[in-house]
């Protein structure tokens, strides 16, 4: 059987062009190369490289066994690194890619905790709403909200993505709370602008789904402006609990018709981390979305029950 070490020096001498630069490369005598690349001929049973007094050359069995053998080399390679980076600290320079309202509510409040479990660690956090490739500008980890377009990359779902119907106190105070979800054609709804004309809130219930018109003196494509509006009394909002938990928690904005959330069937209901499908994944990388799926599951902290005193996860990092 071919020692592993005789392997290794067959492969150095093919990618150096001589024993004498496989030896200086691996730190042994040209001699000691020559002898140990016969030994290996002899228990594959094959001359595997011509010698001539001016160069080596592969042989046909030769080169098939070095394609081979340099595969296997470097998947033992990564598995001996893959082993090691357990049991060594992540680190090293991070590149997270998130929307700009989840990034600045909930990922950048998470960093200095994460930071603080892994020192070693830089983040260099990129915020866009765009869908960036992310080979194309070197992020190591992305955050999605809502639908995933069909790619290589893994996703790991870190929470759910749901959309509550709320509005301020002085709103339902001057309007008056809706009972049912019918009830919204007589109240003002802040409308999300994805395409023009009617808009229906397609809503899920204790009662089953249900399709309801709604229209309203606003209608934007900018989550974070409808967020603004509610707060100052304009009307009702279907907004992300992850946007309006905080301000439901306080007080600031009241969940009306509690049961009712967007019907799983109009959105993508799941906030997920996507990375690339390397077959080994670095120690950082693995450690961030861990770290995210602790924070966020099994309930995310901002849909805990008002009056708990979750909605800041203090004890989390």
């Amino acid at each position: 059987m071919p020692t592993l070490n005789a392997i290794r020096l067959f492969t150095a001498t093919v990618e150096m062009g001589s024993f004498s630069a496989a030896g200086r490369r691996l730190g042994i005598a040209p001699s000691s190369v020559s002898r140990q690349i016969a030994s290996l001929e002899d228990s594959v049973g094959a001359q595997l490289l011509l010698r001539t007094t001016r160069n080596l050359s592969l042989t046909e069995a030769g080169r098939l066994y070095f394609e081979r053998i340099s595969r296997i080399l470097a998947e033992l390679d990564e598995a001996t690194t893959a082993v090691s980076d357990l049991e060594r600290a992540p680190r090293g320079i991070l590149h997270v890619n998130a929307p700009v309202s989840f990034g600045v509510r909930h990922i950048a409040p998470a960093i200095p905790a994460f930071l603080s479990r892994f020192p070693e660690v830089r983040i260099e956090l990129t915020l866009t709403d765009n869908f960036v490739d992310l080979l194309e500008v070197g992020a190591d980890v992305a955050i999605r909200v809502g639908e995933l377009e069909d790619s290589s990359l893994i996703a790991r779902r870190l929470a759910a993505n749901h959309r509550i119907l709320c509005a301020s106190p002085a709103y339902l105070a001057r309007a008056g709370m809706p009972k049912q979800p019918l009830d919204l054609t007589a109240h003002n709804c802040l409308v999300y602008t994805r395409h023009q004309g009617n808009v229906n809130w397609n809503l899920e219930g204790p009662g089953g789904p249900v399709e309801v018109r709604v229209a309203g003196n606003l209608r934007t494509n900018n989550t974070e402006a409808l967020h603004a509006a509610a707060l100052g009394g304009l009307g009702v909002a279907l907004l992300p609990s992850w946007l309006v938990g905080h301000e439901v928690q306080c007080g600031r904005l009241i969940q009306i018709l509690g049961g009712c959330r967007a019907s799983p069937a109009a959105i993508d209901t799941a906030i997920h981390a996507l990375y690339p499908a390397n077959r080994h994944l670095s120690n950082k990388v693995r450690s961030f979305v861990d770290f995210l799926v602790e924070r966020f599951t099994p309930t995310p902290y901002w849909e805990e029950a008002p009056g708990s005193g979750q909605h800041v996860p203090v004890n989390r990092g």
